[in-house]
């Protein structure tokens, strides 16, 4: 179980977000039997609350036999066209999430773009 699980875990893509614009974010730690966690990043304009990122993600990993808990969100502005990414903000469901961290895994995604984060704002 624990090797399905851990091919399970690296199929989960580290970061999806929108291409542009300024949308709420989720970091979320998933789990399989027996494997070790891995945090990954979910950020789309289609959630009004960080709460549809965090249950949308949950239900999809649920179907390869995972599980995960939300360690808090913010938000992106991603700017394409400037190769600029700024994180920041919280969420008042789950609470600010590390910055740092979710900027480690966007600075891999995006290895080209500058990648700023902030705890101000919201």
């Amino acid at each position: 179980a624990a090797v399905m699980a851990a091919e399970a875990l690296s199929r989960v893509p580290d970061v999806q977000i929108d291409g542009d614009g300024v949308f709420k974010y989720v970091l979320v730690r998933v789990r399989g039997a027996g494997a070790p966690a891995k945090d990954v990043v979910r950020g789309h304009g289609w959630a009004e609350y960080h709460a549809d990122l965090f249950e949308r993600t949950a239900e999809e990993l649920a179907r390869h036999g995972l599980s995960c808990e939300c360690l808090g969100g913010g938000r992106v502005s991603h700017r394409p066209e400037e190769r600029k990414i700024h994180v920041y903000g919280y969420s008042v469901g789950f609470g600010r999430a590390d910055h740092a961290v979710t900027t480690e895994k966007l600075k891999a995604e995006y290895p080209d773009y500058e990648i700023t984060w902030a705890d101000e704002g919201y």
